[in-house]
């Protein structure tokens, strides 16, 4: 039964706060030392009475397009009005009578606009998300009850069939498993120009924060067992990587460790692929790594060719391939469903590609798996994201979908909550002490333990985040714009 009878967005405001990261995060193409943080608040009228909401997430350069001819400043001209207009769109946008309503009419609207406007889908989805998680952070707010308890009631009248028609009769308590998790076990994110060990840090380049920073140190540090390991695409480079990884990895953990691979569209195609795959198995070291550990391989091939007819056919003769998922190439509704018939194992969740999209992913890989047989996977990765607002709504989705081990690189890459002010830092660490604790340097932190974050004080908050974070105290992004991108 829905708990609303009208809903509208009546404003969103846009404000930034801009990072700079703790060393660079090499990925892909791209090598992130700064970006800008955007805060979504959504005024919204809920049965005729105003409330609030906020949502918020990095833009990490060339993420949305992986496009090396274009610089950064460029597309995020772009990326900002995309945003931009799904909010505009919001807010011209009639009272709905639930929240499932008004979703459908943004996307609807709003990606009509940005395939006329040729924009990436993963782009358009992202914007859109920004504006949904703070309208449904705005909506758990105002009733007070956390966002897993309305979406296992189905009191935001989601109509999974509207968004895939396979999913017909599909409620989220058929495939969600309550109770959300309380614990999440940390996949730690090897980027490609990490330091694995002390012999890799060059004189001045350590940060002055007290936090780990080479792999060895972050192993110790947070009793870490699980990982994601990042490769170029360049046999060279990846062969004695792979190798120093593993054999790091085999004597510091202690025990078999537990890990992805993720080919960040570096690879023409899957035959391009397999070559490199066939290449590094000639190592015995690397052989027997993923053989004991070896989870899945996130999307190696470019999203431009990765959901093509013709990889059907290359993973049908490819007999023992590994479990492929896609990620970047998520970027529609029916991306996902593609895929699977195509032969991936699955995809990949995360905030920033959308709410409603990411709860009918789930549902299709839930139907998938019980008509086919065939094990699914969704995994949960990162955005290099960060509190105060991101990291914990993205925690409170993990946990409902029930992921068990999520990518998280936001603490590795930024440090902490140094970035917000103090009054902040101190309401967080009130609010979610199983989740954030100071560290030596007086900076709060994620509390990781034996490579866990317990997320507990997650679950019970409205969406995520208990205190409320006012964005106002941050530029807005009118003035940002003026300053940065002129």
């Amino acid at each position: 039964m829905s708990l609303i009878s009208s809903f509208r967005v009546l404003r969103v405001e846009w404000n930034v706060l801009p990072m700079r990261t703790r060393f660079p995060f090499k990925y892909g193409i791209a090598s992130m030392t700064h970006l800008p943080h955007l805060f979504a608040s959504a005024t919204v009228e809920i049965n005729h009475c105003v409330v609030q909401g906020i949502a918020s997430d990095g833009l990490p350069p060339k993420w949305f397009t992986k496009i090396p001819e274009t610089p950064f400043e460029s597309d995020l001209m772009t990326d900002l009005a995309v945003i931009q207009r799904a909010g505009a769109i919001a807010e011209s946008m009639q009272i709905c009578r639930n929240f499932f309503d008004f979703w459908s009419e943004l996307y609807t609207r709003h990606k009509s606009e940005w395939l006329a406007a040729g924009i990436p889908s993963l782009l358009g989805n992202f914007a859109l998300s920004l504006v949904e998680r703070s309208a449904l952070d705005a909506i758990a707010r105002h009733f007070d009850i956390p966002l897993h308890r309305m979406l296992l009631d189905n009191s935001l009248c989601l109509d999974l069939a509207a968004v895939n028609p396979q999913l017909s009769g599909l409620d989220p308590h058929h495939f969600f498993r309550p109770p959300p998790l309380k614990r999440t076990r940390v996949r730690h994110t090897i980027g490609l120009g990490d330091p694995l060990s002390e012999s890799d840090v060059s004189p001045g380049t350590r940060p002055n924060d007290g936090l780990p920073f080479h792999l060895i140190e972050n192993i110790q540090c947070y009793g870490l067992t699980h990982f994601k390991i990042k490769i170029c695409g360049n046999i060279d480079v990846d062969k004695p990587r792979l190798e120093t990884i593993a054999d790091i990895l085999k004597r510091v953990v202690g025990s078999p460790c537990r890990f992805t691979l993720d080919g960040n569209e570096q690879f023409r195609n899957f035959s391009h692929f397999r070559e490199s795959w066939e290449a590094l198995h000639e190592s015995p070291g690397i052989r027997s790594f993923f053989s004991e550990g070896l989870l899945l391989v996130e999307q190696p091939v470019h999203r431009s060719k990765a959901l093509e007819p013709s990889i059907h056919q290359e993973l049908m003769e490819w007999k023992d391939h590994p479990p492929f998922i896609i990620d970047e190439a998520d970027g529609d509704l029916d991306s996902t469903p593609q895929a699977l018939q195509l032969g991936y194992s699955g995809t990949s969740h995360k905030n920033c590609k959308g709410i409603v999209k990411g709860l009918a992913n789930a549902a299709c890989l839930f139907h998938w798996q019980n008509s086919t047989g065939h094990e699914t996977w969704l995994s949960g990765e990162d955005l290099a994201n960060v509190g105060p607002v991101a990291l914990l709504q993205d925690l409170a989705l993990m946990n409902l979908l029930g992921i068990h081990h999520v990518e998280r690189n936001g603490h590795h890459y930024f440090n902490g909550l140094s970035a917000i002010p103090e009054s902040m830092q101190h309401d967080v660490l009130t609010h979610h002490p199983d989740l954030y604790h100071r560290s030596d340097s007086g900076c709060p932190t994620l509390r990781i333990q034996m490579g866990f974050l317990e997320s507990a004080s997650v679950n019970e908050a409205p969406f995520g985040c208990t205190p409320w974070i006012d964005a106002s105290q941050f530029s807005t992004l009118r003035n940002w714009m003026d300053t940065n991108l002129a």
